[in-house]
């Protein structure tokens, strides 16, 4: 505890040095120039233009809008998408803009391979190419892994990167990992932004941002929010408030400076969903909460500090450190429903309220060289990363008074449209988990040209992953150690700049103790990590600079699951085995000065292959939906009015490793309209569930299904100046 004392110092103090005073900026791009900074920092967005990918897609293409050396994020090094060698999905701030999209969650329901856990109703939680996570989430290429609800207000573009790779992103990312890329200061001059929204339910949001140049050297930049939350639900409501001011220094004329911090404050109810019926969800519900409207609620608290400083020693050798602190405390209640009961006329219901806080620091350093040995070229790419996590975890118990004195932890109520419960207590506490984290990494990989057409990736990451955990109700503590070497190979053969054909093979692993860390129990100390295995097989095809055709077939395998010994089931051992197999397609661009197109198409076969504690062999992977379709397109039919339609279809799928319960199949269907008053104010209606289908997105287990909103919609007016 000492030696983390001293570090939280030493790393407050870096902070405040490195930001001069001002809570630092996000790690962006690893290479960046901030005279040309692209990445959502024109606001006023003279031409109009919409875009649907970020731009610079090929060697020879142009920056657009806000999208700069959109592979960065995938290698670490200035490279283009096209000669990345791994399905990469962009959902860019124009689009988000389109479809008036405010969480990360409501976006991710566009990229086709991810299915959405409710999480609880109280986090994000997704499935990428059927591997679950509650902790691969980055912003700027840093980790992101606290349990909350992500927002947008900041945000220039989400990438989802698919498919295990831990030289670039560590531990976890089995099925791949979801980045945000934030907003950062310009100095290309002042502009700003006020956005305004109200839907049919009553929700209703203020986003703004302003970015003003200091000086020649110098710009800031501050977005923030606040929205009030609405929905169909009864009982829903809550708030979100945030703001992220950061700043662009340029040190000189190699040398530049960013900094950036972020406060997020989320208040709402936590809706855990409905019961299942049988073998499916209970419909005509599709209001009703099944839990207490208050009781049920979570409150989270978010600051992140970052920052980063680049240096080019020349041409051809540059170098960046960044520094994190991210501080997260959390707490959420609820009474949730555990299924109907006395043949379907009663439904069981507990509760339990968690808190939850994390403190993390990340220091990570790159060096990227560009040299050439004979006619062979080479992109070398050397990186140390140290991070210290501390995490708490406590939960108490929720206990029904049974009107004779007692209490009970368990009641089981008449089904209803509306519940009424009877006095809510909070017990001792049951949980009391404390955990310390460091983790080591050192990486390397080199990117070789082998003429103009040819290129090999190859690169090795070491971690040496300390997990200290401790049970204080019960004096139960774990301690377990890691060296884990991670390697990633690809090829990628480009016969023109407009087309590229690769192969790649990447590892990733996750710690037995789970994807948060709260606790390494005993029967899991002696055990080595999971480990994920990408084969992925793809071609990328860019007709222009705007446009983007992508294709893929791949395999994730799961190995090292915990499951009973085939030799003596009463013992665990590391037997258990599922795999992913996979085909992906995608269109994302401008088709034409008046027509952008994000279309994805997503093939997955799941299956747990030998048996392990998730289930049986031969079950197939929970919420993996085998066909699942999502588009988005706008038309722009004259200067000023444009037309939006999108669509998500989602293949059945099973709540959960039972196989007992199943989501049925749903299209829902999307429309907007774009109407631009001036050159600097426009309007927009957005309708979500045009056709008002009922159906089920997502789920929480066999009885924590989550309904989708039935038809609404927003009314949106923007002011850029």
């Amino acid at each position: 505890m000492r030696e983390f004392i001293i570090r939280t110092v030493f790393f407050r103090a870096a902070l405040l040095a490195g930001a001069t005073a001002l809570a630092p900026l996000p790690a962006l791009a690893d290479t960046v120039d901030s005279t040309d900074n692209t990445e959502g920092a024109d606001l006023t967005d003279p031409d109009g233009d919409r875009d649907y990918l970020p731009g610079n897609i090929v060697v020879t293409g142009t920056a657009q809008g806000y999208g700069e050396d959109d592979g960065s994020t995938g290698m670490k090094t200035e490279t283009p998408i096209i000669d990345v060698p791994q399905t990469v999905t962009f959902i860019t701030d124009d689009q988000l803009e389109d479809q008036s999209i405010r969480q990360l969650g409501e976006a991710l329901r566009f990229v086709p391979g991810i299915s959405l856990e409710t999480g609880e109703g109280h986090r994000d939680e997704i499935f990428i190419r059927g591997q679950e996570t509650t902790a691969d989430f980055y912003l700027d290429g840093l980790r992101d892994d606290a349990q909350y609800y992500r927002p947008l207000y900041n945000v220039a573009r989400i990438e989802v990167l698919k498919g295990a790779n831990a030289l670039i992103f560590g531990r976890g990312g089995g099925g791949g990992v979801v980045n945000r890329v934030a907003n950062r200061a310009s100095l290309n001059g002042f502009s700003g932004e006020l956005d305004s929204s109200v839907d049919t339910f009553g929700a209703w949001a203020i986003v703004g941002g302003i970015n003003a140049p200091v000086s020649d050297s110098v710009a800031f930049r501050v977005d923030t929010t606040y929205e009030q939350f609405d929905n169909n639900r009864d009982f829903y409501d809550g708030h979100f408030f945030g703001i992220a001011p950061t700043l662009t220094a340029e040190l000189g004329p190699d040398t530049r400076l960013f900094a950036f911090y972020s406060y997020d404050n989320d208040e709402r109810l936590v809706d855990r969903g409905n019961p299942a019926d049988g073998d499916g969800p209970l419909r005509g519900f599709q209001d009703t909460l099944f839990g207490a409207g208050d009781f049920n609620d979570t409150e989270v608290h978010v600051h992140i500090a970052r920052t980063r400083l680049e240096h080019d020693f020349s041409e051809a050798l540059s170098a960046n450190v960044t520094l994190q602190y991210a501080d997260y405390d959390k707490g959420y209640q609820n009474i949730l429903p555990r299924g109907l009961r006395n043949g379907g006329t009663d439904v069981e219901f507990s509760g339990y309220r968690d808190e939850q806080t994390r403190e993390n620091f990340i220091a990570q350093a790159n060096l990227v060289a560009n040299f050439s040995t004979g006619s062979i070229g080479h992109t070398l790419m050397l990186g140390v990363e140290g991070s210290w996590q501390d995490s708490f975890n406590g939960r108490a118990n929720a206990f029904f008074d049974d009107g004779a004195g007692g209490l009970n932890s368990r009641v089981t109520l008449p089904l209803a449209q509306t519940f009424t419960f009877p006095a809510i207590s909070l017990g001792a506490p049951v949980r009391d988990r404390h955990s310390e984290l460091e983790v080591f990494s050192a990486y390397i990989q080199d990117q070789i040209a082998i003429g103009e057409n040819l290129e090999l990736i190859a690169g090795l990451r070491f971690d040496r992953f300390d997990l200290q955990t401790e049970e204080r109700l019960t004096s139960t503590s774990g301690d377990r150690v890691d060296e884990v070497f991670s390697p990633r190979f690809g090829i990628v053969y480009q016969p023109s700049d407009m087309l590229s054909l690769y192969a790649s093979y990447a590892e990733s692993f996750l710690p037995q103790a789970g994807d948060q860390f709260f606790l390494l129990p005993p029967s899991s100390e002696a055990f080595e990590p999971e480990k994920f295995t990408n084969y992925e097989v793809g071609v990328k095809y860019a007709p222009t600079a705007e446009l983007l055709l992508t294709a893929a077939i791949f395999q994730v395998e799961r190995t090292n699951t915990r499951g009973p010994d085939p030799a003596d089931p009463t013992v665990t051992a590391l037997v258990g085995e599922s795999r992913v197999r996979g085909f992906e397609a995608s269109v994302a661009g401008n088709i034409t000065d008046a027509w952008s197109i994000n279309f994805g198409y997503t093939y997955l076969d799941g299956e747990i292959t030998e048996t392990s504690t998730f289930g049986a062999a031969g079950l197939t992977l929970q919420q993996l939906a085998e066909h699942q379709v999502s588009a988005w397109t706008r038309l722009q039919a004259t200067d000023r009015l444009g037309f939006g339609l999108g669509a998500i279809w989602q293949d059945e799928q099973f709540a959960s490793f039972s196989n007992d319960v199943v989501l049925p199949d749903y299209l829902r269907v999307d429309a907007a309209v774009f109407f631009d008053l001036t050159d600097t104010i426009a309007l927009q209606a957005n309708v979500e569930n045009l056709f008002d289908a009922d159906y089920f997105p997502s789920a929480h287990g066999d009885n924590n299904l989550q309904p989708g909103e039935p038809l609404n919609v927003r009314f949106g007016a923007r002011l850029r100046f």
